[in-house]
């Protein structure tokens, strides 16, 4: 809430964010640049009556070197008019001074002075005046033609030193106290330089031409109307429209103040909306400035050499009908701009841009009660986002703001350039604030979830890490409150493991060679079961491991990945020794139990120490097996419930036990392999030594010696077939009692 009340603060003007400024700056200038019409080529664009008089290089070399006589410039205002028909004539030049190219300065001080008193050289220089006087060759051409003069003014905040006041000013089109009681921030002047009052007072029409820069240095707007003494002076472009309505329906219209209808806005709103001007209405944002509606880059309009309509060389038909706008692209002279259509750009061209805009109706709108608007958008945006996306997991909280972003940015293209009907808004609504202000949310809460959040799944990590696979630690902590340590039962399946003659191989190795055995094996067991099928370790014991799975994550598959592990804990001694016994140390040989049941899994222990361990008859079960294995010759022993719940394994059943702590009978078995991978040879054994197994608990003695002696030809030095073999002959010479069903009894562990 704190991130939107500072967001609605900068939205609201109580204090600027240059930042803030700078991205919707340049987020408009993408705007323009991406929608821009082109050139007054492009089918789109309907008023190519501009045209650009350039006084290029070209022309310097030609004419010479600026200022050019007004002489020259008489003929040029003439020809424009009566040879090419032009329309309408602008000057983006200033004509503060005096032309004394001529001499007749020097001529008349001279009259004064030294020919004071001769009678022929006053009635030579009264015939050669009118010649000579080109600033009056100039007022007289331009006397009675649409030509309109530009000047420009010095900002009161400018700063230049002084209000210096030089020219003629034309009539303010607003009076002093038109705006009286409206607090509307106009540009305001301390100072100017405009034409000489000869010019002024001949000239059709005068207007400014200054745009209004913004902090980065780029020209976006020019004020329609500045503020001088109180009274408010045109600019150029706009100057130049009304002098194009009056020649079209013989009056200077009137320039018009626009404000919303009371219905629409409250009455204490006094912002001023648009200026009417005869029948185009031009919107203005709250300094009363015009965006300027550039078609594209530097040419966009017709650019013609005035050396070439000196000397004749343009065609009439490129002129005739045309609105024309004397200005400079000659390095030197070049009146350049900073725009969002290029760095480097004729100031000329923004003023061609803006009458073009102006008659074509493309001038976009920025009224002040947008900044209303941005504050009631940034105020219900930010409360919602507020108080949503904290409740959102990462991914829907991000999906949240990704679509707000497009929900901000395709309402702003749409009322960029909507036309619906007749409905046409072309509006310029801000986009940065918001924006930002969604992403900043979005992060704001992200951070917080990394840096408070993440912290308590850190903990939670480390808490089952040393036991679970890191990935089940990364599903566990998206929900840690699934998932504690607090005991339960359930059914598990667990695994214990050990190291056959570990004294015997630790007593063969120095201390750090065995140091590297022992981790190097733990840690290649630990993989497996841990990284592969996905399995809790408990702890380590020594040499011996135990293991479990279904806790603390669920695994509906528990009793095949502790089978499938201890399989390949098997396959992996086989890869360990090779490398031990190239280092000359002694191979390993390891049993493995695997039982399944319901046990009692949590946190146990002492004040001291703790741990998440499982307890109870099937983990008893599962070592008594593992200590079994050295006994029946076999690697690997699983439990009955173990064998009933896997069905894609094929399974040797080894015996029927007691083991101790138990009084019933457990049948145990072997697992031999996944069905799809055991070979038919090995299948063949199976049916043999399953018929032997029937027979003996049957009493068959003579059918087990045969199917024994069979059995060791198919698989020579089986510790288990020679035990039977053993067995049954001991049974043969000691007949075991009536009730004997088979079972084998251990005492010990």
């Amino acid at each position: 809430m704190l991130v939107t009340l500072v967001f609605l603060g900068y939205a609201a003007k109580l204090y600027p964010i240059g930042f803030v400024t700078q991205l919707d700056n340049i987020l408009y200038d993408i705007r323009l640049s991406v929608t821009k019409p082109g050139t007054v080529d492009d089918p789109f664009v309907i008023n190519d009556r501009v045209v650009i008089l350039d006084i290029d290089e070209k022309s310097l070399a030609e004419i010479g070197r600026w200022p050019w006589g007004r002489d020259r410039l008489a003929s040029l205002i003439e020809k424009l008019f009566d040879k090419y028909g032009i329309v309408l004539v602008g000057f983006d030049i200033v004509f503060a001074e005096p032309d004394s190219s001529s001499g007749l300065p020097v001529l008349e001080g001279l009259a004064k002075k030294e020919f004071r008193d001769s009678a022929q050289f006053h009635n030579m220089l009264g015939q050669l005046r009118p010649m000579l006087d080109h600033d009056g060759l100039f007022a007289k051409a331009i006397k009675g033609r649409p030509v309109v003069l530009g000047y420009f003014g010095i900002l009161a905040d400018s700063s230049a030193e002084g209000a210096s006041e030089t020219g003629a000013l034309p009539d303010a089109v607003l009076p002093h106290g038109t705006f009286a009681g409206k607090n509307i921030a106009f540009a305001t002047w301390k100072g100017y330089a405009a034409n000489l009052p000869e010019f002024q007072k001949n000239a059709a029409s005068s207007g400014h031409f200054n745009p209004l820069v913004d902090l980065d240095g780029v020209s976006r707007r020019v004020p329609m109307l500045v503020e001088y003494k109180g009274a408010y002076y045109e600019a150029l472009s706009l100057a130049m429209v009304r002098t194009l309505i009056a020649l079209q329906s013989g009056k200077f219209p009137n320039v018009v103040p626009g404000y919303p209808s009371d219905r629409v806005l409250s009455k204490g709103y006094t912002g001023l909306e648009w200026l009417e001007v005869g029948p185009l209405r031009i919107p203005v944002d709250e300094n009363v400035g015009a965006l300027i509606p550039y078609l594209g880059g530097q040419g966009s309009f017709k650019y013609i050499s005035l050396a070439d309509v000196i000397a004749d060389r343009t065609p009439v038909e490129a002129l005739k009908g045309k609105i024309a706008l004397v200005g400079t692209t000659a390095r030197g002279l070049w009146d350049s701009r900073s725009t969002p259509v290029g760095g480097v750009f004729p100031g000329v061209e923004v003023h061609a841009n803006l009458i073009a805009g102006m008659l074509d109706h493309r001038i976009k709108q920025k009224p002040p009660y947008v900044l209303g608007a941005e504050v009631v958008l940034l105020a219900i945006g930010g409360i919602v986002l507020s108080i949503l996306v904290p409740f959102l997991s990462p991914l829907r909280a991000t999906l949240v703001s990704l679509v707000a972003v497009l929900l901000i940015t395709g309402l702003n293209l749409a009322v960029w350039g909507w036309k619906w009907w007749t409905l046409d808004t072309n509006m310029v609504l801000p986009l940065a604030a918001s924006l930002l202000m969604t992403v900043v949310l979005f992060a704001l809460n992200m951070s917080y979830g990394y840096f408070v959040e993440s912290r308590s799944k850190r903990q939670f990590t480390e808490l089952f890490g040393q036991y679970v696979p890191p990935e089940l630690v990364e599903v566990m902590a998206e929900d840690p409150e699934q998932y504690n340590m607090a005991p339960k039962s359930t059914d598990l399946t667990i695994l214990f493991s050990d190291v056959r003659g570990f004294t015997s191989i630790s007593e063969a190795l120095s201390p750090e060679h065995l140091r590297e055995y022992i981790n190097e094996y733990l840690t290649h067991m630990s993989n497996i079961i841990r990284g592969k099928y996905r399995g809790t370790l408990d702890k380590y014991i020594g040499d011996a491991i135990m293991a479990f799975w279904n806790a603390p994550v669920e695994d509906k598959d528990h009793p095949r990945n502790g089978v499938l592990a201890a399989l390949e804990m098997l396959r992996e001694c086989d890869t360990l020794n090779e490398k031990f016994t190239a280092r000359g140390w002694p191979t390993l040989k390891i049993g493995i139990g695997v039982n399944s049941g319901n046990v009692r899994v949590g946190d146990m222990g002492s004040k001291q120490r703790r741990a998440y361990t499982a307890m109870g008859d099937a983990v008893n079960v599962a070592s008594r097996l593992e200590g079994r294995t050295k006994y029946y010759g076999v690697g690997m022993l699983v439990g009955e419930a173990t064998r009933t719940l896997v069905k894609d394994v094929v399974f040797k059943e080894i015996d029927k036990i007691k083991v101790k702590g138990k009084d019933e009978a457990i049948t145990i078995y072997e697992p031999i392999g996944l069905e799809a991978e055991v070979e038919k040879k090995v299948l063949d054994e199976l049916r043999l030594w399953h018929q032997t197994i029937r027979s003996y608990r049957s009493r068959q003695w003579d059918q087990v010696e045969v199917n024994l002696l069979n059995l060791h030809r198919m698989n020579p030095g089986c510790t288990l077939y020679e035990l039977y073999a053993k067995e049954a002959a001991g049974k043969r010479r000691n007949p075991p009692p009536a009730e004997w069903d088979g079972v084998t009894v251990f005492d010990e562990k």
